[in-house]
């Protein structure tokens, strides 16, 4: 990785996991890294000891719950009165939690992992249009290959499993990164939207399951699960190497993409077709009542 000096980050869920080692290698190279977080306290900390570990790194904390358009809003009007934001690193998620429903009426993989990304995103528009090279990068999952979305029933009504509605929430994902690139290739002043997905990582992820699930994953992760520094590296390519186009997909280059260097990979059929890319913009913008800002504006 080039040295990043001059360059803002913002990195969601950046006190554990993959988003603590992506913020932890862009602080370590020079860059000024805005944790996005739920936990202010937790946040300090973490910030706190990366300023110990690497002297002279500009770290600092943005209190963030993406469940909360409110608490979105806030830290989006905080964030945007710097000067500019080069990089947004959308990597903060929740799986394998038990169903629930968002006061916007979305069940809490979907509300969390896209709609509260697609917030934020929207709304930091301004600050990332300040930037000469604004770049977004959007955190899926392999697991988005097995989702489906139901943008009539985004509360799932129907039978719920926390592996289904997560894996829905992961192509959620993947059709936003897709459909932000084609929107943004019009634009005068554009944002270079890609997609990264860590393969099969050993983080605390790993270990929210309960039940049969839970033991299964947390044995499996340990196992076969390469580590969450391995894991980042595609999502630390995707933000730093400069000559990306847009709509570009990392993951790691191993057998199955479940593990390995970062590479250029072979995005699934369902996020790059245009008619899903639409209407779950469209979704989006009414569920959140945030419209996507235009270059001009």
């Amino acid at each position: 990785m080039a040295e990043q000096k001059g360059r803002t980050f913002v990195v969601t869920g950046a006190t554990s996991g993959l988003g603590l080692v992506t913020a932890r290698e862009l602080a370590a190279h020079g860059g000024r890294v805005l944790l996005a977080v739920r936990d202010a306290v937790r946040g300090e900390e973490v910030a706190s000891s990366l300023r110990r570990a690497y002297p002279g790194a500009e770290v600092e904390v943005r209190q963030v719950d993406l469940l909360s358009l409110n608490s979105i809003r806030r830290a989006a009007e905080e964030i945007g009165a710097e000067e500019s934001v080069d990089v947004l690193v959308n990597n903060a998620g929740i799986s394998m939690v038990g169903h629930s429903v968002t006061a916007q009426g979305a069940e809490r993989h979907f509300a969390a992992n896209h709609l509260g990304h697609f917030a934020l995103t929207a709304l930091l528009g301004p600050a990332l249009r300040r930037s000469p090279a604004p770049r977004v990068v959007t955190v899926t999952s392999y697991m988005h290959e097995k989702g489906e979305l139901d943008l009539e029933d985004v509360a799932w009504s129907r039978k719920y499993t926390p592996l289904a509605a997560y894996s829905a929430s992961k192509l959620a994902n993947a059709v936003f990164g897709v459909e932000l690139a084609r929107r943004e290739r019009s634009s005068s002043s554009p944002i270079t939207s890609v997609l990264a997905h860590p393969g099969y990582s050993n983080t605390p992820m790993q270990s929210k399951g309960t039940g049969i699930t839970g033991i299964v994953m947390r044995v499996s992760g340990k196992l076969l699960a390469q580590s969450q520094e391995m894991g980042a590296l595609p999502q630390l390519f995707a933000a730093t190497e400069p000559d990306l186009v847009a709509g570009s997909y990392i993951g790691p280059d191993g057998r199955g993409g479940r593990s390995g260097y970062p590479a250029l990979v072979q995005l699934s059929a369902a996020p790059q077709d245009p008619e899903l890319g639409r209407r779950l913009w469209e979704r989006s913008q009414q569920l959140t009542g945030i419209r996507w800002p235009t270059a001009a504006a």
